[in-house]
Order: structure tokens, then C-alpha cells, then sequence
């Protein structure tokens, strides 16, 4: 940009004061998606809040963290279990505790229906927020982010891949309204809990603990041991992917999961981007003796057999009190940062060298910049999109890992829910008419991680389209050998 148009660009702050009605708009539409699923968010805002408090030791404000939890939970949310129930019992002449007298799987489907629609519309706001600030704010007519998302908007490929991403996101993050049941009560404590069904043979609604109703509702091969997809058990209870080998609800397993899944491969893609961004920009500003200690150290690590390094520090630290924490997630995080940051460096390396030897970093250089300045502005929003390439590409694999961790019995810790030991769980059920147990985990294990090699494919020919070609140069090249990395 000249210094002509620096002069003449006029501020945000002031573009918005001379035409505040598109943000204003905006907000307000805004302002009522938030205000429908306030209390999530605010019960959200208090475990976030709790999580850090537990962090402190001596946890010096338990009483604040409480009384957090227990307002948020006070606070009505349009898309819950309690505005609209499913686990209702049939009184002999309809239904009782369900949605508008529904049956279980009506007022289920009701409730999902409204969810994922309640997603598409935070979306389509989302996208809306970026067009009025395209149309009204922005200062430049054009800028390169345009072509790079009008590409995204046409790469079938990649939408395929969002799209199926964003499915598995909102079943993680609405993981508590989506299931027909709760983790607490199905799963973790359901000696706990009880449920009231409609016994045909006394003719009376009867009550039992969902501990109990599990162990009859198992599904272990037999044809008066199985409850498939799509089905009622004996306690009236609906299960839309079936039980699970103990009789506990499959979907609710399979949310609650994702949700694990997808917070253990966030965290290790932001821990291992940001040190792999902060090493390459180190390296390549400094080179020498910087770049061959961490060459070194990085190599190092990719020499060792990445599945067998998975399992023998997963063993040695089992019994740590790293384990322990957040049933064992932590530790998962950990390892897979130490296992993954070498593969995210080498593979922004090469571009990050090429922009350090650009005019424009010698110019900087001479004007007396300080280095953590110059990595700053004028190198690392140049090496952030192929960083975003592989991260989006690595996701996936790390999904995979947890599952494949897990089915080995040294992931996630028991009772909560993984998808890996559930299909080792059911593996011995294939070929049974409880095949469900293992088959569905296993298609949605391949779909997400489809998904996310989709997405990051057509984030990578968006970012660089020459790569879509098989041309380009030496960042292409880069790319291409990072993936197979």
C-alpha cells in the first residue's frame, strides 16, 4: 500500500460511525441467537471459569464457581432437554413428559431438527457479518482473501468436506441437548437415576433405575440381547444408533465422544502450530545455529516410529498423575504435541525461509525493526495459510490416533465415552445382529476424517491454486510434501 493511500484510509471506528445501521442490524440479529441458547452459554462461561479455578491450588473460590453453575443451569435454553423432552413413558393411552404428548422419537427428532437448524442460522449470520463488512467497512474494494474464499465457494471437494466437518462440530458442542439421554445418567452414575415405563403385562407405569433397565437392554448378539439403530427397548426408552454391549444408549456415547475427540485435536493443532510457527519464524530469521538445533531435534523425533512412540508414552505416564486429569484427555494432548509440532515445522519451514530472504525483510531490517517485529508483521501472515493447510489436513489423523489409543485400552479413561473403545467393545459382535456396535463408530470415524482431508484440500487449492494445478513453485512443492508427511 503507498503512503498515499495510508493518508487517505479512512478508520474502522470511523467508517462504522458514519454508517453505523449494517453492524447495528448486524448485532441485533446477533443478540437474539445468543438470547436463545443464553443459558448454554452462560453455563459454558461457568465451566470455562470453574476448569480455571480447579487449576489454582487450594481452589480458592469454590463457592463462586457453584453458584455460577447452578444459575446457569436455572437459566431457560430454547434448545435443551427441558424445553423440549424425549424421555417421557407411555401411560397406557399416550405419552407423558414428552414434547406435545410425542412420542420419544418424534419429540427427539424435534429437538434435533431444531438444533441443526439453529447452527445453519449462527452460520449464515457468521457469513452475513462478513459480507456487510465486505460491502460497507472494508476499505479496499478488493483485497486477495476474496479470490481465496470465492475458490472455496466453488471447490466442490472442500465444500463436501465442510460441510461434514460442520455436522461433527455442532454434534460435539450440542452434545448434551442432541442426545435422547444424558452422559450422567446413562453412562456415568445410571444406578443413580431412574426411569418410568409402561409394564403391558401388569397394565401400570413402573419404575426402575436406568442401571438396571441397562443390563437388560444390552445388545450382545442374541436376538433377545440386541437393541439395533432406529429402535425402542423394553423401558420404552428410544435409541436412534442402538445400545451398546452394557444396554447403554449408543448416540449419547457417540456425541459425548465426538466431543472429546474434537477438543483433544483442536488443542494439539493449536499447541503444535503456534510452536512450529514460532520455531519457523525463529529459524528463518536467524538461521545457522537456530535451524540445526531444531533440524535436529525435529528429525529426531520423525526418525522414531510415530504409532509406537504413541503407545510407549502413553504407558510410561499412565500411571502419572497426568492419567488423572480430565480422565486422561491432558496426556493425550501432550504426547500428540510432542509428536506432531517436528511434522507442522517442517512443513512451513520452507516457505518461511523463502519470505526471509524477501526485500521487503532486509528493508524492515535496515530501518532498524526488532526481529520479533519483523517475524511478526512482515513474515508470519505469509506462512499462516499453509500453517492452516496442515493443521485442517491433520485432524483428522489425530481423531484416528485418540480412536485407535483407545481401542488398545490407553486412551480416554473409562467410563467416559471414546469411539475406539466402543468398537473394540462391539468387535466381537460383528458378525452378530448386534453389528451396529463397532460398524457405526467405525463409518463415522471414516466420514470425519474424509471430511477434514476434503476441507483441508480445498483450503489448500483456495490458499494456492497453482497446487490444484500441479504447478507452482517451491511453496507448492512444500505442500505437497508436507501432506505426505
Amino acid at each position: 500500500m503507498s503512503n498515499t493511500q495510508q493518508v487517505d484510509e479512512v478508520p474502522l471506528t470511523q467508517r462504522i460511525r458514519e454508517n453505523p445501521r449494517p453492524l447495528a442490524v448486524w448485532l441485533a440479529m446477533g443478540a437474539v441467537l445468543i438470547a436463545l441458547e443464553f443459558g448454554a452459554v452462560f453455563g459454558f462461561a461457568a465451566d470455562l471459569l470453574s476448569v480455571v479455578i480447579s487449576l489454582i491450588p487450594g481452589n480458592p473460590l469454590p463457592g463462586v464457581v457453584s453458584f455460577l453453575e447452578s444459575l446457569g443451569s436455572s437459566i431457560p435454553t430454547l434448545l435443551s432437554r427441558e424445553t423440549i423432552p424425549n424421555q417421557g413413558y407411555f401411560n397406557g393411552s399416550g405419552y407423558e413428559n414428552t414434547f406435545l404428548g410425542l412420542e420419544p422419537m418424534l419429540a427427539w427428532l424435534v429437538r434435533v431438527v431444531l438444533v441443526y437448524l439453529y447452527a445453519f442460522l449462527f452460520l449464515g449470520w457468521v457469513w452475513n457479518g462478513y459480507v456487510r463488512f465486505r460491502r460497507h467497512y472494508r476499505y479496499a474494494d478488493w483485497t486477495p482473501r476474496d479470490d481465496v474464499v470465492d475458490r472455496l465457494r466453488s471447490h466442490q471437494w472442500g465444500q463436501f468436506g465442510l460441510i461434514v466437518v460442520f455436522l461433527f462440530v455442532i454434534l460435539a458442542v450440542f452434545a448434551p441437548a442432541l442426545g435422547p439421554t444424558t452422559v450422567e445418567a446413562n453412562i456415568l452414575n445410571p444406578y443413580s437415576h431412574t426411569v418410568q415405563f409402561w409394564n403391558a403385562d401388569a397394565g401400570a407405569v413402573q419404575e426402575v433405575t436406568v442401571g438396571q433397565a441397562n443390563l437388560q437392554s444390552g445388545s450382545q448378539g442374541s436376538g433377545t440381547q440386541n437393541v439395533g439403530p432406529w429402535t425402542y427397548d423394553d423401558f420404552g426408552r428410544f435409541h436412534p444408533f442402538g445400545t451398546t454391549t452394557n444396554g447403554k444408549d449408543m448416540f449419547t456415547f457417540l456425541a459425548t465422544g465426538a466431543r472429546i475427540s474434537l477438543s483433544i485435536a483442536i488443542s494439539t493443532m493449536v499447541i503444535s502450530g503456534f510452536i512450529a510457527l514460532a520455531l519457523a519464524m525463529v529459524t528463518a530469521y536467524y538461521k545457522g545455529l537456530a535451524d540445526l538445533l531444531v533440524v535436529v531435534s525435529s528429525d529426531s523425533i520423525q526418525a522414531l516410529p510415530q504409532l509406537m512412540l504413541l503407545i510407549l508414552l502413553m504407558v510410561v505416564f499412565n500411571q502419572t498423575w497426568l492419567s488423572e486429569f480430565y480422565d486422561g484427555a491432558l496426556l493425550m494432548v501432550m504426547i500428540f504435541v510432542f509428536g506432531y509440532w517436528p511434522f507442522l515445522w517442517r512443513a512451513i519451514r520452507g516457505p518461511a525461509l523463502q519470505i526471509a530472504e524477501e526485500e521487503w525483510i532486509d528493508a524492515a531490517k535496515s530501518f532498524g525493526q526488532r526481529p520479533w517485529v519483523i517475524m511478526k508483521k512482515h513474515m508470519a501472515p505469509y506462512v499462516l495459510g499453509y500453517l492452516l493447510i496442515y493443521t485442517s489436513m491433520s485432524l483428522g489423523g489425530i481423531i484416528i490416533a485418540v480412536a485407535g489409543l483407545s481401542y488398545l485400552g490407553l486412551g480416554i479413561n473409562p467410563p467416559t465415552p471414546e469411539w475406539g473403545r466402543i468398537i473394540s467393545d462391539g468387535q466381537p459382535y460383528v458378525a452378530t445382529q448386534s453389528w451396529h456396535i463397532s460398524l457405526i463408530p467405525g463409518i463415522l470415524i471414516t466420514l470425519i476424517v474424509t471430511g477434514f482431508n476434503a476441507m483441508g484440500d480445498g483450503i489448500r487449492d483456495a490458499i494456492d491454486p497453482k497446487s490444484a494445478k500441479g504447478e507452482g513453485d517451491g511453496n507448492t512443492e512444500a505442500v505437497a510434501g508436507g501432506s505426505g508427511a
